[in-house]
């Protein structure tokens, strides 16, 4: 996709979230003749982005399901949260 030229339709498409795609569609609709092309990137840069995280996750998933580590640099913050959940429960946070 990202070879492709962008369109308002494959950005709506490339959102995959239904109330991502409505909330796009608002405000490029709603959008002056001089914001236009801002908003338009702006959408495009999160259709990317969000096209990518799929890819990303698919690939992820695939490796998994051949019994395969995922490629790329994984960081355990399993103790960072453990501990920020520590500190939050300790304020009387639920």
């Amino acid at each position: 996709m990202s070879d492709q030229l962008w369109t308002i339709e494959s950005i709506r498409d490339a959102l995959g979230n239904p109330a991502l795609a409505q909330s796009f569609l608002g405000e490029i609709n709603r959008a002056p003749a001089h914001q236009l092309l801002a908003v338009f990137a702006k959408w495009e840069r999160i259709a990317k982005d969000t096209f990518a995280a799929v890819e990303r996750g698919r690939e992820i998933a695939a490796a998994e399901a051949r019994g395969e580590e995922p490629a790329g640099v994984w960081i355990d913050a399993t103790d960072r949260v453990l501990a920020d959940a520590a500190r939050i429960r300790s304020r009387g946070a639920a």
